[in-house]
């Protein structure tokens, strides 16, 4: 099985015929995603590559079932988009822009608490069930090359490194379940531990691969689940940016969330916390698959 995305989502795609959008459509729907409507204010009343376009998501949801929407838009208007979505109680938003402001980020989270709304990103690169549906860059316009189905799920903060770690495990025979893509920046809608309950439930994967950054408390989180018996299935984590630690107090660069204030996000303190509740920790992207097989092996009661 798979976690909030397979071959019967219907998926809403907002800023359709942009050009990010117009690109990634196509890869979309060949790997087999169910793109039942887009959204192009002004531009309502066509098609792209058999998708119907409509103004609004009001007049897409009132002539098309939609479970997932993701959003083709820029930062500037990343808010509105997403709120248009919220509003029209789409139960899935993926947000894929990079450097949505922090009040608008704010604002959009809140709303879809309220809402009841599961918010992906800002800054999500997309998410992926093997041999079913991708959302967003996700894979790019050959994802069969890098994933592969099977048992295990992948979750990262960083769009890259996710596929990275798809491909390592890939290479390995080692398939996975869903790839989501989280998101680096400081405010996102969906963090670690509620896509780690979702895995927990599916009977089909058995284990999970998180990719951790400096910043934030998500990593931290995680740890506190496992210790606590709310994750039981093979963890295995990789968490990197020790060296931000060694920098002059007040300096960072890579994602907006990767800031430290008095060890709080430190990795050093991520990596002790996953260690001390069990879970099994990657020092070097190739050290993953190995520790995925045993982990599985242990979880299975079969041994490798």
């Amino acid at each position: 099985m798979s976690i909030l995305l397979d071959d019967q989502s219907c998926v809403l795609v907002q800023g359709i015929t942009g050009q990010q959008a117009r690109t990634h459509l196509s890869y979309m729907i060949r790997y087999g995603t169910r793109v039942v409507a887009g959204v192009s204010p002004g531009k309502g009343g066509g098609s792209l590559d058999g998708v119907p376009v409509y103004d609004s998501v009001k007049a897409a949801v009132r002539n098309h079932p939609v479970g997932i929407s993701v959003l083709f838009v820029p930062a500037r208007r990343a808010k509105d988009a997403a709120l248009e979505a919220i509003e029209n109680q789409i139960p899935l938003v993926v947000v894929l822009a990079e450097g949505v402001p922090h009040h608008d980020a704010a604002e959009v989270i809140e709303r879809a608490a309220v809402k009841g709304v599961r918010l992906i990103g800002p800054n999500s690169q997309g998410m992926i069930s093997p041999g079913k549906a991708k959302l967003g860059g996700t894979g790019g316009a050959e994802p069969e090359r890098m994933y592969l189905p099977g048992p295990v799920g992948i979750i990262s903060r960083s769009g890259g490194m996710g596929g990275e770690i798809a491909n390592v495990l890939t290479r390995r025979g080692i398939g996975q379940s869903t790839y989501i893509s989280i998101g680096g920046d400081l405010l996102i809608g969906t963090g670690f531990v509620p896509l780690l309950k979702l895995f927990e439930n599916d009977p089909d994967t058995k284990g999970v691969v998180l990719f951790g950054e400096p910043g934030t408390g998500h990593e931290e989180e995680v740890a506190e689940l496992v210790h606590e018996g709310g994750f039981t299935k093979a963890l295995v984590a990789l968490v990197v940016g020790e060296a931000l630690e060694r920098l002059p107090r007040g300096m960072s660069f890579g994602h907006t969330s990767s800031i430290i204030e008095r060890g709080l996000g430190s990795p050093v303190r991520k990596k002790r916390l996953f260690k001390e509740a069990g879970v099994k920790v990657a020092e070097t992207l190739s050290e993953i698959p190995m520790l995925v097989e045993v982990g599985l092996g242990l979880h299975l009661g079969i041994g490798i």
